[in-house]
Protein backbone atom coordinates (compact mmCIF):
# COMPACT_ATOMS: atom_id res chain seq x y z
CA UNK A 1 0.00 0.00 0.00
CA UNK A 2 1.17 3.62 -1.01
CA UNK A 3 1.22 6.10 1.63
CA UNK A 4 1.08 9.97 2.28
CA UNK A 5 4.96 10.81 2.26
CA UNK A 6 6.72 14.46 2.02
CA UNK A 7 7.30 13.17 -1.81
CA UNK A 8 4.10 11.68 -2.61
CA UNK A 9 0.63 12.72 -2.05
CA UNK A 10 -1.03 9.03 -2.71
CA UNK A 11 -2.51 6.07 -1.06
CA UNK A 12 -4.10 4.01 -2.64
CA UNK A 13 -4.93 0.73 -1.85
CA UNK A 14 -3.53 -1.13 -4.23
CA UNK A 15 -6.91 -2.64 -5.51
CA UNK A 16 -7.98 -2.19 -9.70
CA UNK A 17 -11.22 -2.53 -10.77
CA UNK A 18 -11.42 -3.91 -14.83
CA UNK A 19 -12.97 -2.36 -18.27
CA UNK A 20 -12.68 -4.27 -21.60
CA UNK A 21 -13.61 -2.90 -24.76
CA UNK A 22 -13.56 -4.07 -28.00
CA UNK A 23 -11.79 -2.40 -30.59
CA UNK A 24 -11.94 -2.13 -34.09
CA UNK A 25 -8.30 -3.15 -35.46
CA UNK A 26 -5.19 -5.52 -35.15
CA UNK A 27 -3.37 -6.77 -32.24
CA UNK A 28 -0.78 -3.38 -33.40
CA UNK A 29 -3.47 -1.22 -33.35
CA UNK A 30 -5.63 -2.68 -30.61
CA UNK A 31 -2.75 -1.75 -28.40
CA UNK A 32 -1.88 1.53 -28.98
CA UNK A 33 -5.42 2.61 -29.23
CA UNK A 34 -5.39 0.67 -25.45
CA UNK A 35 -2.67 2.95 -24.13
CA UNK A 36 -4.92 6.20 -25.58
CA UNK A 37 -7.75 4.66 -23.71
CA UNK A 38 -6.05 4.53 -20.79
CA UNK A 39 -4.49 7.78 -20.57
CA UNK A 40 -7.87 9.35 -22.08
CA UNK A 41 -9.95 8.18 -19.18
CA UNK A 42 -7.51 8.97 -16.31
CA UNK A 43 -5.05 11.56 -16.43
CA UNK A 44 -6.22 13.20 -20.33
CA UNK A 45 -2.97 14.92 -20.35
CA UNK A 46 0.32 14.71 -22.43
CA UNK A 47 2.07 11.39 -20.69
CA UNK A 48 5.31 13.04 -22.00
CA UNK A 49 4.54 15.88 -19.18
CA UNK A 50 4.05 13.40 -16.94
CA UNK A 51 7.19 13.03 -14.02
CA UNK A 52 5.30 11.41 -11.41
CA UNK A 53 6.25 7.76 -11.63
CA UNK A 54 3.29 7.23 -9.04
CA UNK A 55 0.95 8.72 -11.43
CA UNK A 56 2.14 6.78 -14.06
CA UNK A 57 2.20 3.19 -12.69
CA UNK A 58 -0.51 3.84 -10.68
CA UNK A 59 -3.18 6.43 -11.86
CA UNK A 60 -3.09 5.75 -15.31
CA UNK A 61 -4.74 3.09 -16.27
CA UNK A 62 -2.98 -0.77 -16.83
CA UNK A 63 -3.24 -2.47 -20.11
CA UNK A 64 -3.77 -6.08 -18.43
CA UNK A 65 -4.47 -8.12 -21.54
CA UNK A 66 -5.82 -8.15 -25.19
CA UNK A 67 -7.39 -11.16 -26.83
CA UNK A 68 -7.90 -11.37 -30.50
CA UNK A 69 -11.87 -11.93 -31.22
CA UNK A 70 -12.01 -12.18 -34.99
CA UNK A 71 -10.37 -10.52 -38.29
CA UNK A 72 -11.83 -7.19 -37.23
CA UNK A 73 -12.17 -6.97 -33.62
CA UNK A 74 -9.94 -7.10 -30.40
CA UNK A 75 -10.64 -6.86 -26.77
CA UNK A 76 -8.34 -5.31 -24.45
CA UNK A 77 -8.48 -5.43 -21.15
CA UNK A 78 -7.85 -2.11 -18.58
CA UNK A 79 -7.49 -1.80 -14.88
CA UNK A 80 -7.99 1.13 -12.89
CA UNK A 81 -7.21 2.31 -9.35
CA UNK A 82 -10.20 1.60 -7.77
CA UNK A 83 -9.84 5.50 -6.36
CA UNK A 84 -10.33 6.84 -9.34
CA UNK A 85 -13.82 6.08 -8.94
CA UNK A 86 -14.64 8.32 -5.71
CA UNK A 87 -15.96 5.21 -5.02
CA UNK A 88 -19.28 6.88 -6.42
CA UNK A 89 -21.30 5.88 -9.20
CA UNK A 90 -21.41 8.79 -11.42
CA UNK A 91 -17.18 9.07 -11.39
CA UNK A 92 -16.88 5.44 -11.68
CA UNK A 93 -18.97 5.82 -14.91
CA UNK A 94 -16.68 8.80 -16.21
CA UNK A 95 -13.61 6.60 -15.70
CA UNK A 96 -15.35 3.62 -17.49
CA UNK A 97 -16.32 5.16 -20.84
CA UNK A 98 -16.44 9.16 -20.36
CA UNK A 99 -14.32 10.70 -23.29
CA UNK A 100 -13.61 7.41 -25.01
CA UNK A 101 -17.37 7.66 -25.41
CA UNK A 102 -16.93 10.35 -28.05
CA UNK A 103 -14.57 8.36 -29.97
CA UNK A 104 -15.86 5.80 -32.51
CA UNK A 105 -15.24 1.89 -32.96
CA UNK A 106 -14.51 1.27 -29.27
CA UNK A 107 -17.53 -0.73 -27.32
CA UNK A 108 -17.37 -1.69 -23.67
CA UNK A 109 -18.29 -5.35 -23.20
CA UNK A 110 -17.63 -6.02 -19.50
CA UNK A 111 -16.82 -4.44 -16.41
CA UNK A 112 -15.07 -6.25 -13.34
CA UNK A 113 -16.09 -4.19 -9.59
CA UNK A 114 -14.38 -5.96 -6.48
CA UNK A 115 -15.87 -6.26 -3.56
CA UNK A 116 -14.15 -2.76 -2.09
CA UNK A 117 -15.74 -0.50 -4.41
CA UNK A 118 -19.36 -2.55 -4.87
CA UNK A 119 -19.32 -1.57 -0.93
CA UNK A 120 -19.59 1.64 -1.64
CA UNK A 121 -22.59 1.54 -4.09
CA UNK A 122 -25.69 1.29 -2.25
CA UNK A 123 -27.39 -0.71 -5.41
CA UNK A 124 -30.86 -2.30 -5.39
CA UNK A 125 -32.83 -1.55 -1.84
CA UNK A 126 -35.57 -4.83 -2.33
CA UNK A 127 -34.36 -6.51 -5.52
CA UNK A 128 -35.75 -10.05 -6.41
CA UNK A 129 -36.93 -11.23 -2.96
CA UNK A 130 -37.54 -8.07 -1.11
CA UNK A 131 -39.83 -6.83 -4.30
CA UNK A 132 -41.50 -10.58 -4.81
CA UNK A 133 -42.27 -9.86 -0.51
CA UNK A 134 -43.52 -6.37 -0.65
CA UNK A 135 -46.15 -8.07 -3.70
CA UNK A 136 -46.58 -11.28 -2.03
CA UNK A 137 -45.70 -12.95 -4.80
CA UNK A 138 -43.40 -16.20 -3.69
CA UNK A 139 -42.56 -18.08 -6.99
CA UNK A 140 -44.43 -16.94 -10.59
CA UNK A 141 -43.44 -14.26 -12.62
CA UNK A 142 -43.72 -10.73 -11.26
CA UNK A 143 -46.94 -8.76 -14.29
CA UNK A 144 -46.47 -5.03 -15.40
CA UNK A 145 -48.49 -3.10 -17.51
CA UNK A 146 -48.24 0.64 -18.30
CA UNK A 147 -51.34 2.99 -18.26
CA UNK A 148 -51.88 4.64 -21.79
CA UNK A 149 -51.92 6.74 -24.55
CA UNK A 150 -50.76 9.70 -23.53
CA UNK A 151 -53.98 12.73 -23.94
CA UNK A 152 -55.80 10.94 -21.36
CA UNK A 153 -57.27 12.75 -18.09
CA UNK A 154 -56.20 11.56 -14.82
CA UNK A 155 -59.43 10.58 -14.46
CA UNK A 156 -59.46 8.43 -17.42
CA UNK A 157 -55.96 7.17 -16.78
CA UNK A 158 -57.14 6.45 -12.94
CA UNK A 159 -60.29 4.51 -14.09
CA UNK A 160 -58.12 2.56 -16.11
CA UNK A 161 -55.55 2.15 -13.56
CA UNK A 162 -58.55 0.20 -11.43
CA UNK A 163 -59.40 -2.41 -14.53
CA UNK A 164 -55.83 -3.07 -14.55
CA UNK A 165 -55.39 -3.63 -10.57
CA UNK A 166 -58.75 -5.58 -9.79
CA UNK A 167 -57.50 -8.00 -12.77
CA UNK A 168 -54.34 -8.64 -10.54
CA UNK A 169 -51.69 -6.85 -12.64
CA UNK A 170 -48.89 -6.58 -9.86
CA UNK A 171 -47.46 -3.60 -10.92
CA UNK A 172 -49.32 -1.12 -13.20
CA UNK A 173 -46.85 2.05 -14.26
CA UNK A 174 -47.21 4.74 -16.07
CA UNK A 175 -45.91 5.12 -19.49
CA UNK A 176 -42.97 6.70 -19.52
CA UNK A 177 -44.72 9.41 -21.77
CA UNK A 178 -46.17 10.49 -19.05
CA UNK A 179 -45.04 13.49 -17.41
CA UNK A 180 -46.65 16.97 -15.94
CA UNK A 181 -48.59 17.79 -19.13
CA UNK A 182 -51.67 20.22 -18.91
CA UNK A 183 -53.78 17.63 -19.84
CA UNK A 184 -52.65 15.33 -16.68
CA UNK A 185 -50.78 17.17 -14.22
CA UNK A 186 -48.52 14.94 -12.43
CA UNK A 187 -49.70 15.70 -8.61
CA UNK A 188 -53.69 14.70 -9.65
CA UNK A 189 -52.23 11.68 -11.36
CA UNK A 190 -50.18 10.07 -9.00
CA UNK A 191 -53.20 10.79 -6.39
CA UNK A 192 -55.57 9.56 -8.23
CA UNK A 193 -53.96 6.65 -9.56
CA UNK A 194 -52.76 5.19 -6.12
CA UNK A 195 -56.46 5.58 -5.16
CA UNK A 196 -57.43 3.50 -7.44
CA UNK A 197 -54.88 0.63 -6.67
CA UNK A 198 -55.30 1.00 -3.51
CA UNK A 199 -59.41 0.42 -3.46
CA UNK A 200 -58.79 -2.33 -5.77
CA UNK A 201 -56.54 -3.83 -3.30
CA UNK A 202 -59.27 -3.72 -0.74
CA UNK A 203 -61.82 -5.75 -3.11
CA UNK A 204 -59.43 -8.19 -4.21
CA UNK A 205 -56.88 -8.72 -1.35
CA UNK A 206 -54.03 -8.34 -3.78
CA UNK A 207 -51.12 -6.47 -3.38
CA UNK A 208 -50.72 -4.63 -6.16
CA UNK A 209 -48.55 -1.13 -7.07
CA UNK A 210 -48.82 1.57 -8.99
CA UNK A 211 -45.61 3.20 -10.14
CA UNK A 212 -45.37 6.61 -11.48
CA UNK A 213 -42.77 7.93 -13.31
CA UNK A 214 -40.86 10.56 -11.70
CA UNK A 215 -38.71 11.46 -13.96
CA UNK A 216 -38.04 15.40 -14.67
CA UNK A 217 -35.86 18.21 -14.32
CA UNK A 218 -32.97 17.98 -11.70
CA UNK A 219 -34.45 18.30 -8.16
CA UNK A 220 -38.20 18.05 -9.52
CA UNK A 221 -37.12 14.05 -9.81
CA UNK A 222 -36.06 14.04 -6.21
CA UNK A 223 -39.24 16.14 -5.07
CA UNK A 224 -41.97 14.05 -7.65
CA UNK A 225 -40.18 10.82 -6.26
CA UNK A 226 -41.19 12.25 -2.35
CA UNK A 227 -44.71 13.07 -3.51
CA UNK A 228 -45.21 9.59 -5.22
CA UNK A 229 -44.70 7.94 -1.97
CA UNK A 230 -47.31 10.49 0.11
CA UNK A 231 -49.96 10.06 -2.13
CA UNK A 232 -49.43 6.20 -1.89
CA UNK A 233 -47.76 4.93 -5.03
CA UNK A 234 -45.99 1.71 -4.33
CA UNK A 235 -43.01 1.63 -6.85
CA UNK A 236 -40.94 4.43 -8.94
CA UNK A 237 -40.42 4.37 -12.71
CA UNK A 238 -37.25 6.15 -13.68
CA UNK A 239 -35.19 6.76 -17.05
CA UNK A 240 -32.06 7.37 -15.98
CA UNK A 241 -30.90 8.06 -19.37
CA UNK A 242 -33.15 11.37 -19.10
CA UNK A 243 -31.93 12.20 -15.63
CA UNK A 244 -28.14 10.46 -14.64
CA UNK A 245 -27.75 7.30 -13.51
CA UNK A 246 -26.39 9.16 -10.15
CA UNK A 247 -29.86 10.48 -9.67
CA UNK A 248 -31.30 7.41 -9.54
CA UNK A 249 -28.52 6.01 -7.39
CA UNK A 250 -29.29 8.99 -4.62
CA UNK A 251 -33.09 7.76 -4.65
CA UNK A 252 -33.01 4.10 -4.36
CA UNK A 253 -30.69 5.00 -1.54
CA UNK A 254 -32.68 7.57 0.31
CA UNK A 255 -34.70 6.28 3.37
CA UNK A 256 -37.32 8.40 3.16
CA UNK A 257 -38.74 7.66 0.03
CA UNK A 258 -37.67 3.55 0.25
CA UNK A 259 -39.80 2.35 -2.68
CA UNK A 260 -38.54 -0.13 -5.73
CA UNK A 261 -37.50 1.64 -8.57
CA UNK A 262 -38.25 0.46 -12.46
CA UNK A 263 -35.03 1.71 -14.66
CA UNK A 264 -36.93 2.66 -18.20
CA UNK A 265 -34.25 2.15 -20.92
CA UNK A 266 -35.51 5.73 -22.90
CA UNK A 267 -32.61 7.60 -24.28
CA UNK A 268 -30.12 4.78 -24.22
CA UNK A 269 -30.63 2.99 -27.25
CA UNK A 270 -27.86 4.97 -28.74
CA UNK A 271 -25.37 3.39 -26.55
CA UNK A 272 -26.17 -0.26 -27.62
CA UNK A 273 -27.50 0.17 -31.15
CA UNK A 274 -24.17 -0.05 -33.14
CA UNK A 275 -22.25 -3.20 -32.34
CA UNK A 276 -18.70 -1.40 -33.31
CA UNK A 277 -19.32 1.30 -30.56
CA UNK A 278 -20.95 2.22 -27.29
CA UNK A 279 -21.88 -0.07 -24.41
CA UNK A 280 -22.63 -3.63 -24.31
CA UNK A 281 -26.51 -4.56 -23.47
CA UNK A 282 -25.50 -6.50 -20.19
CA UNK A 283 -23.25 -3.99 -19.18
CA UNK A 284 -25.97 -0.49 -20.06
CA UNK A 285 -29.03 -2.32 -18.75
CA UNK A 286 -28.09 -5.33 -16.66
CA UNK A 287 -24.88 -3.87 -14.45
CA UNK A 288 -25.02 -0.16 -15.00
CA UNK A 289 -28.98 -0.53 -14.06
CA UNK A 290 -28.10 -2.53 -11.15
CA UNK A 291 -25.61 -0.33 -10.00
CA UNK A 292 -27.81 2.30 -9.89
CA UNK A 293 -30.60 0.64 -7.65
CA UNK A 294 -33.15 -0.50 -10.00
CA UNK A 295 -35.02 -3.14 -8.57
CA UNK A 296 -36.08 -4.52 -12.03
CA UNK A 297 -34.49 -3.09 -15.66
CA UNK A 298 -37.12 -2.80 -18.23
CA UNK A 299 -35.24 -3.67 -21.86
CA UNK A 300 -36.65 -4.29 -25.16
CA UNK A 301 -37.40 -7.90 -25.61
CA UNK A 302 -36.27 -10.09 -29.11
CA UNK A 303 -38.96 -10.14 -31.82
CA UNK A 304 -40.95 -6.63 -30.29
CA UNK A 305 -41.33 -3.19 -32.41
CA UNK A 306 -37.63 -3.03 -31.70
CA UNK A 307 -34.23 -4.89 -32.88
CA UNK A 308 -32.63 -6.35 -29.75
CA UNK A 309 -31.23 -9.97 -30.42
CA UNK A 310 -32.65 -12.84 -28.20
CA UNK A 311 -28.79 -13.39 -26.82
CA UNK A 312 -28.83 -9.62 -26.20
CA UNK A 313 -31.87 -9.80 -23.97
CA UNK A 314 -30.17 -13.43 -22.40
CA UNK A 315 -27.26 -11.27 -21.00
CA UNK A 316 -29.25 -8.41 -19.85
CA UNK A 317 -31.24 -11.23 -17.81
CA UNK A 318 -27.65 -12.88 -16.81
CA UNK A 319 -26.41 -9.45 -15.65
CA UNK A 320 -29.27 -8.85 -13.70
CA UNK A 321 -29.28 -11.74 -11.70
CA UNK A 322 -25.42 -12.47 -11.63
CA UNK A 323 -23.71 -12.66 -8.24
CA UNK A 324 -22.41 -8.90 -7.86
CA UNK A 325 -20.74 -8.81 -3.94
CA UNK A 326 -23.37 -7.65 -2.08
CA UNK A 327 -25.95 -6.25 -4.11
CA UNK A 328 -29.35 -8.25 -4.64
CA UNK A 329 -30.06 -9.16 -8.04
CA UNK A 330 -32.97 -7.88 -9.73
CA UNK A 331 -35.89 -8.68 -12.12
CA UNK A 332 -35.20 -8.41 -15.68
CA UNK A 333 -38.32 -6.75 -17.28
CA UNK A 334 -38.82 -8.20 -21.12
CA UNK A 335 -41.07 -5.60 -23.07
CA UNK A 336 -41.75 -3.53 -25.91
CA UNK A 337 -44.71 -4.88 -28.25
CA UNK A 338 -45.37 -8.32 -26.08
CA UNK A 339 -48.63 -9.60 -26.25
CA UNK A 340 -50.32 -12.80 -24.43
CA UNK A 341 -49.48 -15.33 -26.82
CA UNK A 342 -46.01 -14.89 -25.76
CA UNK A 343 -46.14 -15.45 -22.35
CA UNK A 344 -44.81 -18.82 -22.63
CA UNK A 345 -41.88 -17.95 -24.63
CA UNK A 346 -40.77 -15.58 -22.58
CA UNK A 347 -41.06 -17.70 -19.42
CA UNK A 348 -39.59 -20.36 -20.98
CA UNK A 349 -36.28 -17.81 -22.24
CA UNK A 350 -36.19 -16.29 -19.08
CA UNK A 351 -37.88 -18.74 -16.18
CA UNK A 352 -39.97 -17.68 -13.54
CA UNK A 353 -37.29 -14.86 -12.04
CA UNK A 354 -38.70 -12.21 -14.41
CA UNK A 355 -41.13 -9.27 -14.61
CA UNK A 356 -43.22 -9.80 -18.04
CA UNK A 357 -44.50 -6.18 -19.36
CA UNK A 358 -47.25 -6.18 -21.63
CA UNK A 359 -48.70 -3.07 -22.73
CA UNK A 360 -50.80 -2.29 -25.48
CA UNK A 361 -51.12 -6.11 -26.08
CA UNK A 362 -52.90 -6.58 -23.32
CA UNK A 363 -56.18 -3.96 -24.69
CA UNK A 364 -56.19 -5.82 -27.97
CA UNK A 365 -56.26 -9.39 -26.50
CA UNK A 366 -60.09 -8.66 -26.62
CA UNK A 367 -62.47 -6.18 -26.05
CA UNK A 368 -62.87 -6.84 -22.38
CA UNK A 369 -59.68 -5.84 -20.24
CA UNK A 370 -60.42 -7.24 -16.95
CA UNK A 371 -60.73 -10.63 -18.47
CA UNK A 372 -57.09 -9.76 -20.50
CA UNK A 373 -55.78 -9.14 -17.18
CA UNK A 374 -57.22 -12.40 -15.07
CA UNK A 375 -55.96 -14.68 -18.12
CA UNK A 376 -52.47 -12.81 -18.02
CA UNK A 377 -52.26 -13.73 -14.29
CA UNK A 378 -53.44 -17.17 -15.21
CA UNK A 379 -50.85 -17.41 -17.99
CA UNK A 380 -48.09 -17.16 -14.94
CA UNK A 381 -49.56 -18.47 -12.17
CA UNK A 382 -49.94 -21.82 -14.45
CA UNK A 383 -46.83 -24.49 -14.60
CA UNK A 384 -44.58 -24.33 -16.84
CA UNK A 385 -43.06 -27.76 -18.67
CA UNK A 386 -40.12 -26.20 -20.01
CA UNK A 387 -38.46 -23.56 -17.28
CA UNK A 388 -35.21 -21.81 -18.36
CA UNK A 389 -31.68 -23.39 -17.66
CA UNK A 390 -30.16 -20.63 -16.53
Amino acid sequence: MLQRTAESTLALSGQRFHVTYRLVGDVREAEARAREISIEQTVEFPESLIHSPEIREHIIGRLESIQVVDAAHCDVTISYAVETSGFELTQLLNVIFGNTSLQPNVRVVNVALPDALLQALHGPRFGQAGLRALLGVPKRPLLCTAIKPMGLSPKALAELTYALALGGVDIIKDDHGLADQPFARFRERVERCAEAVARANQQTGYRCVYAPNVSANGEQTLENARFAKQAGAGALLIAPGLVSFGLMAQIAADDTIGLPILGHPAFLGGFVAHPSGGIAHSVLFGLFMRLAGADATIFPNYGGRFAFSREACESIAHAARAPLGALKPIFPTPAGGMTLARVPEMRSVYGDDVILLIGGGLHSAGPDLLSNCRRFREMAESELVHPASA
